[in-house]
């Protein structure tokens, strides 16, 4: 798992570089590498941090 990743906590709204069409999700949960975000066009889906660095969203 990335730096940037092992920082998210559940709450904290993301997206996917290689998925925008998902839209912004929430961070469910960040165990052991794998993140669960809860998309708003595409559910909850499982994320290996190891693969995928998901950018966070600050702000309104």
């Amino acid at each position: 798992m990335n730096d940037i990743n092992a920082l998210l906590e559940p709450g904290m709204l993301v997206s996917h570089p290689d998925r925008p069409d998902w839209g912004i999700g929430q961070v469910q949960s960040n165990i052991g590498g794998r993140i669960t975000v809860n998309f708003r066009d595409q559910g909850k889906v499982v994320i290996d941090g190891s693969r995928v660095t998901l950018t966070p969203i600050f702000g309104d």
